[in-house]
């Protein structure tokens, strides 16, 4: 998967079910990827509340940091709908 299709699988959750467990989290993965100084601070035993499927996409978030991808256009552009789905709930 590459970024744009991750960000939108990662989307597809949060509109699916805005306040799920694995809707929460990944959004909230998704919000701390964007603090590297903070040393990226997330509760990683907060991946047990996710399925084998939804971990996949979190580690595929994560491994988004080694590819220099995190705050590129096609991220904001996924962060700026996920901001959305979630404050339509």
């Amino acid at each position: 998967m590459n970024a744009e299709e991750v960000l939108g699988a990662v989307a597809e959750v949060i509109e699916s079910d805005p306040h799920s467990a694995a809707a929460l989290t990944l959004y909230a993965l998704v919000n701390t990827l964007e603090y590297p100084k903070a040393g990226y601070l997330f509760k990683l035993d907060k991946l047990r509340d996710l399925s084998p499927a939804h971990r996949q996409l979190a580690y595929r978030l994560m491994d988004m940091i080694a590819g220099d991808q995190i705050g590129s256009a096609v991220w904001q552009a996924a962060k700026e709908r996920m901001d959305e789905l979630v404050r339509k709930g």
